[in-house]
C-alpha cells in the first residue's frame, strides 16, 4: 500500500477542491489554518468576538460546538452577526451524538464536522461480537440516521468533515477493528460510502489521535486505502492532535504529528489543539504549514529503495548495543541525547543540578561516522565491518543530494546493515546563534520527532538551538512526546470549547502543579465526556468534566468515582493515584518549582 509518492522525495498530495464558503481546501490551495471558539455557544456576543479574534489572528476557518439543537439553532444568530460584522470566515458546526443538531447546525454554516464514532451511536463499551447480518443491520441503521443530513448539505453547498477520533469510536466498530488505526479508517468510510452513494463529495477526513504514532499510522493507513478506491477518492484531509495539552509538550506533540505527514504531502488544512486561548493555536499552525506552502515538488533522482519500516505499524529498527562515552546505546537501549563539545563546555559548571536534563554522550568523543546516504561505497565499507558502528547523516548533505532531513536518515535506515545503531540529528546546518525558538522547536520536534515515530533513531542532536541547556530540554521532550523516553510525568489535555465543564487552563495548572514529580505517570485531562474515555486509553488516571461543577476520575477506561465537587477532585485524584501504588512524595524543590 502506497501512502505518498516517495517517502524519499517530497511531493504534496494532490486532491480534488472542496469549498467552505469563500474558502477552498485541496487543489493547489494553500494548507489551511482553523481553530475552535471556546465559549459557550448561546453566549451570542462572546461567540462573536473571539471568532472575531482569530480571523484578525489569521485563522481562515472557525469551529463552534453544538452540542443540542438548541446550540444549533443559535449559530443563525452568531453567523448572522459575524456577516454583520463584515467578518466572512466560514464557521464549522461541530456535532457529536445528535443528527438533530447537525440538520440545525446544516441550514446556517458552512460545514458540519461529524464524528462517525458517536453519530447516532451509543458507546457503551460493550463486548458484542457482531454476525455479518449484524453488522450489515447497524450500517443501514446508520444510513438511515445519516442520509438526511447529507441530502441538505448536498442542497445547501455545506461541506462536511468526516471526522474519526481515536477516543471515540463506536461499540461496532471497536468489537470488529479493535481500537486501532484501522478501525479508524473503517469508521470513516463507511460514512464516506454513504456519502458517495447520494452523490455527495464535498467532505474532507480526519484521522486524530493524542498519540502522534497512532496518529500518523491512522493518516498513513487512510491515504492508502483511498488510493486503493480509486482516483476519485481523492478528497482532502484535516490534520490535527487532539488533546495535545499546553506549553513547550503540546507544540512539540503537534509538530511531531502533524509536521510528519505534512513532510510526507498529506494534510490540506490543520488545527493545533491546545489547552489554552484559541488565538495562540494561529501561530504555531501557520509556522507549521509554511514551509510546505512555499515549498515545490522535489524532482525524482532516481534514488529510491525499500522502506526499512513499515509505516502503518510501528516497531523500533533494530540494531545492536554499542558504548560510547560509559554509556550504552542501540538494542534495546534508551534512546540517547548527545551534545556537542563546545555545549557541553558552557553547561559543565551545573550538570549535577541539571537533573533529568543531562547530556549523556558528546558527539566529539563518540566516534560517529558521518557519511552521505547516497554514498553507496562509504555503506558498503561500514556494512562490511564486523563491529557495529555509530552512524549519522553528514552536516550540509542534503545540499548536495537534494533529500530533506527526514528522507536522508530514511535513506541512510534502508541501506545501513540493521546492527548500525543511528544518531539522528534535527538539522544540518548548525546554527551560529539562536534565532525564533519556535520555528526551532518545530522543526526539531518534525524532523527528529517524524523519525522516531518511523521506529528509526538510537540517539538525537539537537543542534538548530545555540543554548546548550535549551537545546537539551528540547531533545528530552521530544523523546517524551514521542513515546520514546518517558521521564516525566505525561499529560493528554483537551483543547477548551463550548462543551467543558470546567476552566481547563486553571485546572490543568492545579493538576500539573499536584502531580509534576510523578514521573511515568499518564494523567488525562478532559473537559466533557465527548473524547474523554477513550482518549484516556493510554493514560493511567483520567480527570473529565462529568457535570457543571462535577467531576469524575477514572482508572484507564473505568469511571471509579463520580460527581466530585470541583473543589475537592484534585485532592482525590491525588488519593486515588496513591491507592494505586503510583504516588510519590515530592522532592521539596520539585514542590517549590510546582508552586
Amino acid at each position: 500500500m502506497n501512502y505518498c509518492a516517495s517517502p524519499f522525495h517530497y511531493q504534496r498530495r494532490l486532491t480534488r477542491v472542496v469549498r467552505v464558503g469563500q474558502v477552498c481546501i485541496g487543489g493547489e490551495h494553500p494548507i489551511r489554518v482553523q481553530s475552535m471558539i471556546t465559549c459557550d455557544t448561546m453566549d451570542t456576543a462572546a461567540s462573536i468576538q473571539q471568532t472575531l479574534e482569530l480571523a484578525e489572528a489569521g485563522c481562515e476557518i472557525v469551529r463552534i460546538t453544538a452540542p443540542t439543537v438548541k446550540d444549533a439553532a443559535n449559530l443563525e444568530q452568531i453567523v448572522a452577526g459575524l456577516r454583520a460584522r463584515g467578518c466572512q470566515v466560514p464557521i464549522v458546526a461541530d456535532i457529536h451524538f445528535k443528527p438533530e443538531a447537525a440538520m440545525e447546525a446544516a441550514r446556517w454554516v458552512e460545514k458540519v464536522r461529524v464524528n462517525p464514532g458517536n453519530y447516532a451511536d451509543s458507546k457503551k463499551f460493550k463486548v458484542i461480537e457482531y454476525t455479518d447480518a449484524q453488522y450489515a443491520a447497524e450500517l443501514e441503521r446508520i444510513r438511515e440516521r445519516f442520509t438526511p443530513l447529507v441530502e441538505l448539505c448536498k442542497a445547501r453547498g455545506v461541506a462536511m468533515r468526516i471526522g474519526t477520533n481515536h477516543g471515540s469510536l463506536s461499540d461496532r466498530i471497536m468489537n470488529r477493528f479493535g481500537d486501532s488505526p484501522l478501525g479508524m479508517v473503517e469508521s470513516a468510510l463507511e460514512f464516506a460510502r454513504i456519502a458517495r452513494d447520494l452523490d455527495y463529495h464535498e467532505f474532507v477526513f480526519s484521522m486524530k489521535s493524542s498519540n502522534p504514532k497512532v496518529m500518523i499510522e491512522a493518516y498513513r493507513l487512510l491515504v492508502a486505502r483511498l488510493n486503493e478506491e480509486g482516483p476519485d477518492w481523492n478528497y482532502p484531509i484535516h490534520l490535527g492532535v487532539t488533546e495535545a495539552g499546553d506549553g513547550e509538550d503540546a507544540r512539540i506533540k503537534s509538530a511531531i504529528g502533524i509536521g510528519s505527514l505534512l513532510a510526507d504531502g498529506i494534510g490540506d488544512t490543520v488545527r493545533v489543539s491546545l489547552t489554552e486561548d484559541s488565538v495562540h493555536e494561529i501561530p504555531v499552525a501557520q509556522a507549521l504549514v509554511a514551509p510546505f506552502n512555499a515549498r515545490s515538488a522535489q524532482p525524482n533522482s532516481g534514488e529510491e529503495t525499500a522502506l526499512s519500516y513499515n509505516p502503518f505499524s510501528y516497531e523500533r529498527r533494530a540494531s545492536a548495543e554499542i558504548v560510547r562515552g560509559g554509556i550504552k546505546l542501540g538494542g534495546e537501549q534508551l534512546v540517547r541525547v548527545l551534545v556537542r563539545q563546545a555545549g557541553y563546555e558552557k553547561i559543565a559548571h551545573k550538570i549535577a543540578q541539571m537533573g533529568d536534563y543531562k547530556p549523556e554522550i558528546v558527539f566529539e568523543q563518540a566516534a560517529v561516522n558521518e557519511i552521505d546516504p547516497r554514498d553507496d561505497e562509504a555503506i558498503g565499507r561500514l556494512n562490511a565491518l564486523l563491529d557495529p558502528q555509530f552512524v549519522t547523516v553528514a552536516d550540509l548533505s542534503t545540499d548536495k543530494t537534494g533529500l530533506s532531513v527526514i528522507a536522508a536518515f530514511r535513506l541512510l535506515a534502508a541501506k545501513l546493515d540493521p546492527r548500525h545503531p543511528i544518531l539522528l540529528k534535527d538539522t544540518f546546518a548548525p546554527v551560529a546563534e539562536s534565532g525564533d525558538f519556535l520555528r526551532t522547536l518545530l522543526t526539531a520536534a518534525t524532523h527528529i520527532g517524524s523519525l522516531l515515530c518511523d521506529g528509526i533513531g538510537d540517539a538525537i542532536l539537537v543542534q538548530g538551538e545555540e543554548a546548550p541547556g535549551q537545546a537539551l530540554r528540547l531533545s528530552y521532550n521530544i523523546l517524551q512526546a514521542a513515546g520514546s523516553r518517558i521521564f516525566k510525568t505525561d499529560y493528554v489535555a483537551c483543547p477548551s470549547c463550548g462543551r467543558t465543564l470546567f476552566n481547563l487552563q486553571t485546572t490543568t495548572a492545579r493538576i500539573k502543579a499536584a502531580t509534576v514529580h510523578l514521573k511515568g505517570v499518564k494523567i488525562a485531562i478532559m473537559g466533557c465526556i465527548v473524547n474523554g474515555p477513550g482518549e484516556m486509553a493510554d493514560a493511567d488516571f483520567g480527570y473529565v468534566g462529568g457535570a457543571p461543577g462535577k467531576v469524575n476520575l477514572y482508572v484507564g477506561k473505568t469511571p471509579v468515582k463520580f460527581n466530585i465537587p470541583e473543589a475537592q477532585a484534585v485532592d482525590l485524584l491525588k488519593e486515588l493515584i496513591r491507592e494505586h501504588g503510583k504516588w510519590v512524595e515530592p522532592m521539596p524543590e520539585l514542590a517549590v518549582a510546582a508552586v
